[in-house]
């Protein structure tokens, strides 16, 4: 069957946008053409410095008739609604078939030419493509990320005849910018255009050009005996910078190895595109350099090398001024600037953000075995490098160079790591922290957020989560599941929550009535003054919300329901880890449903929960369950159920019922002692051993009996098993 390829041939496309525009051209054209009835048998999307390419392999020469059913009203409907039908159709009544009394409209049409639907698809395509940045050019209308210059279009070997803005279609290409013929290459098909391109020094496919950037850098770096640094988000940027990608070793001034390697790295990477190169048998970096140029140089690269080392040169003197200008200037005067530095418009400054991250972390310290006052320090200095010059040329360095500087100026170790790696994790291929004093730190840092933009209702909604808060509720289920540390996450926040509103206190009224709630709650009568603001009770209120420990006051209701939001959500992010890791979605909410806040103890008993269910012991006892609770649900529309004592021994008492009310007992007191040590898998076997006597309850016992005093206590027994089930899992809500 023939074949459609299509070429867009522009100035250069930005390389971050290639690989999401090769996405969209196919998606865009796809839905078009289903949409018309085609199908193939092959589609495949490229994209490079200059060109998206589209082909499309077993395409029809033209689309299918079709015929359509259209189901209209009722025969002996309003002579109004069948002329609505008939206009909306375009038949006359005749044309119409009836069918039980119900008129029908079958509507036909015939196929079209596959080229004139390409033409109209490619010019909706290039008219609608959704860049994120585009440009008009000349005198035309069209956008496009940069000056369109032709479009390839054929289709079995001939040209699709349209134009676009004055670009007319043909079936030419062109190869590279420099190394190519010069010539306009005329293509007869893909196999054809992908070889002459080739010939002419252009690689279609990324993946091609990221193998030849990857084989000749390794050669060349193994040739001097040094190793490339690897960096994939580098591969995927250079690999959209050059159509004949050719790797070049330069060499660097040594004295810049005494910089970080971080800056090094960075300096390279942001600046120059450069990738980093080690020595196998030292740490650290070597001083060279790799650059990906686009041309094959006649000397072998030497001058491309040179030029590149003189650039580079002056970008690591910037980087090496900041890096003492820095040393001289320390964390005092940044610390002091925080106060100058407003984080949130609500929220109040950095130096603010600083002083509760702080106390938040010395509170944390204790729980996760870390030194409070290390902890307390770390958090004073975490903020500090933002104002560095360093961190202002490079933000992409904030908290690794002040983990830098806190060694520099005599901090231990414990604090040094704390500071540089609080900000982790930053993303699901990050790593963890482990480190106690870095643990407390890293989960006040986020913890603070999340209670912050919660406390001024700056929640995400849908896909919008403009601060970041699924990543800050993610990191902290991360930090607590690799370092199996338990935290009362509900308490924290509630307490966290009145440290930020003393904070708050009179400041900013739109948090106004919430800190007054917080306020009142300490004991204190807060009257605002005709100014909005709060009487001379406010310092009194504000020393007292700082200093109370978790359990000075109860929640009160708005906190009870601001605080339990949060910590649904972030169950909802544990939610979204554990699926992730192959658990169920349905355990994982059984499990939620008991109200736990502990993520660790969450967590074990889901995967106790699902070694259980995967026996035959849990499956059965889940049915019977089910069944259990079917009956209590129907019989709890009648009125209440009858609570109280099971009675046993009553005459003629099936053996089944007395044998399942000595068995839900052992398994009460197997259970909650098992909960109590969380040995979660013993209170697994606990319910197991409910199950043959749940079956043959079901098997031999008649629930409603016309006898109420029988009735009554099958109901209670039924209620018993479903309460001890519950204590485990609301059973409920696994499907099954």
């Amino acid at each position: 069957m023939p074949q459609l390829l299509l070429e867009i041939f522009s100035e250069e496309i930005p390389a971050r946008m290639q690989q999401g525009a090769a996405r969209d051209l196919e998606r865009m054209v796809s839905d078009r053409l289903k949409a018309a009835g085609l199908t193939w048998e092959a589609l495949t999307t490229y994209a490079g410095p200059r060109r998206l390419t589209l082909v499309i392999d077993g395409l029809p020469t033209a689309t299918p008739d079709r015929e359509e059913e259209i189901k209209g009203p009722r025969a002996s409907a309003p002579e109004q609604a069948l002329e609505g039908f008939l206009r909306k159709t375009g038949l006359t009544r005749d044309q119409l078939t009836e069918r039980d009394g119900v008129l029908f409209a079958v509507l036909s049409s015939k196929g079209r030419a596959t080229t004139d639907l390409v033409a109209e698809t490619v010019d909706q395509v290039i008219r609608t493509f959704p860049w994120p940045k585009s440009m008009r050019w000349g005198s035309g209308t069209l956008r496009w990320v940069r000056p369109i210059k032709r479009i390839l279009c054929l289709f079995d070997g001939k040209v699709v005849p349209f134009e676009i803005d004055g670009i007319q279609s043909d079936a030419i290409t062109e190869g590279h910018r420099f190394l190519g013929s010069g010539e306009l290459l005329r293509v007869s098909d893909f196999v054809d255009y992908r070889t002459q391109l080739e010939k002419n020094f252009v690689l279609l496919d990324v993946a091609d050009r990221k193998l030849r950037i990857l084989e000749q850098a390794k050669a060349a770096c193994a040739a001097r005996g040094l190793a490339l640094v690897d960096d994939d988000g580098l591969l995927d940027e250079v690999a959209g910078l050059a159509e004949w990608p050719t790797p070049i070793l330069g060499d660097m001034d040594l004295q810049f190895l005494a910089l970080p390697p971080e800056v090094v790295r960075l300096s390279m990477k942001v600046h120059q595109k450069y990738f980093a190169v080690r020595d196998p048998s030292k740490e650290g970096l070597a001083p060279n350099f790799l650059v990906v140029a686009n041309v094959e140089a006649t000397d072998g690269g030497k001058a491309l090398a040179a030029g590149n080392s003189r650039v580079l040169s002056a970008r690591l003197n910037d980087a090496r001024f900041f890096w003492d200008e820095d040393q001289k200037v320390g964390f005092d005067a940044w610390n002091a600037k925080l106060s100058g530095v407003t984080f949130h418009a609500k929220l109040g400054t950095l130096a603010e953000r600083v002083e509760r991250i702080a106390a938040l972390a010395r509170e944390i310290a204790p729980l996760v075995g870390a030194d409070a006052d290390e902890a307390e320090t770390a958090a004073r200095l975490s903020k500090a490098d933002l104002l560095s010059g360093m961190v202002s040329e490079f933000p992409e360095l904030q908290g690794i160079m002040g983990g830098y500087y806190a060694r520099l100026a005599g901090h231990s170790d414990a604090i040094a790591d704390a500071v540089r790696d609080h900000y982790k994790p930053q993303g699901p291929a990050d790593t963890v922290p482990t480190a106690p004093v870095t643990v407390a730190v890293a989960l006040a840092d986020k913890l603070d957020t999340l209670v912050g933009f919660w406390f001024i209702s700056e929640k995400p909604t849908g896909s919008k989560d403009p601060f970041a808060l699924r990543r800050s509720a993610l990191g902290i289920a991360r930090i607590l599941l690799a370092s199996g540390y338990r935290l009362q996450l509900n308490r924290l926040l509630v307490h966290h929550g009145r440290r930020l509103a003393a904070q708050l206190l009179g400041q900013f009224t739109d948090a106004f009535p919430n800190v007054v709630k917080s306020v009142e709650a300490m004991g204190f009568n807060v009257t605002p003054n005709v100014n909005g603001g709060l009487g001379p009770v406010a310092e009194k209120a504000r020393v007292a919300l700082s200093s109370s420990t978790i359990d000075d006051v109860p929640p009160v209701d708005w906190e009870r329901e601001y605080w339990t939001d949060l910590g649904l959500f972030l169950l909802d992010r544990l939610t979204v880890l554990l699926r992730d890791q192959g658990q169920r979605h349905d355990l994982v909410a059984a499990v939620f449903a008991l109200g736990d806040d502990d993520l660790v103890r969450i967590v074990r008993r889901v995967e106790a929960l699902a070694a259980f269910l995967a026996t035959d012991d849990g499956a059965n006892l889940l049915a019977g369950y089910k069944r259990a609770s079917n009956i209590l649900r129907a019989e709890e529309k009648k009125g209440p159920l009858p609570t109280g004592m099971v009675q046993t021994g009553l005459p003629n008492q099936p053996e089944a019922e007395t044998t399942l009310a000595f068995a839900v007992g052992a398994a009460r007191t197997a259970v909650e002692t098992a909960l109590e040590t969380e040995d979660f898998a013993a209170a697994m076997t606990a319910l197991a051993r409910l199950r043959a006597p749940v079956d043959r309850f079901f098997d031999d016992v008649l629930v409603n009996s016309d006898i109420p005093a029988e009735r009554e206590n099958r109901l209670k027994l039924l209620g018993q098993v479903r309460d001890v089930m519950g204590q485990v899992a609301d059973f409920g809500q696994i499907a099954g």
